[in-house]
């Protein structure tokens, strides 16, 4: 699972030329579930992204978490972070999990987040949108799961 998190002032996803989810201050995610994910993968992630600290105290050091900088959450699937660009000039998509099970797990993801507390908006899996988002800092990190993390490959708890 690969997660593209900003740090963002707002943000809002439209389907369908309607505005399906927006939030204000928080995080946007776009989230990218590939072949051999699990659920305590996303359970992980989800835990990180509620835990990570990158919004500026009284001092504008990143140390408060979305919860304390009472922020929301706007998660959007987006399979197209599974790909690989490394050989040739087309994306292979071969590491992407097919949808039914892509559609369980971000689900999973999402769920999570809510238990965390987090008002969650979301876009329409599968479906064409147009995200805007005004990017804050800008900040913008990469979350990964289980080896891909760089965290040594070490198991999920």
């Amino acid at each position: 699972m690969k997660i593209v998190l900003q740090r963002v002032g707002e943000a809002s996803v439209e389907a369908g030329g309607r505005t399906v989810g927006q939030i204000g201050r928080g995080y946007c995610l776009l989230v990218g579930v590939e072949k051999n994910d699990t659920e305590a993968e996303a359970d992980r992630l989800a835990r990180k992204v509620a835990e990570i600290r990158v919004f500026p105290d009284d001092k504008g050091k990143m140390n408060l978490s979305l919860a304390e900088a009472g922020g929301e959450i706007l998660a959007i699937s987006q399979f197209t972070l599974a790909a690989s660009v490394r050989r040739g000039r087309r994306p292979s998509f071969d590491t992407a999990e097919e949808p039914g099970r892509a559609a369980e797990l971000f689900e999973r993801f999402v769920a999570a987040l809510r238990a965390e507390g987090f008002c969650v908006s979301t876009g329409v899996f599968q479906a064409e949108m147009r995200v805007r988002l005004v990017n804050d800092g800008p900040v913008t990190f990469i979350l990964e799961s289980g080896a891909k993390s760089g965290e040594g490959g070490a198991p999920v708890t």
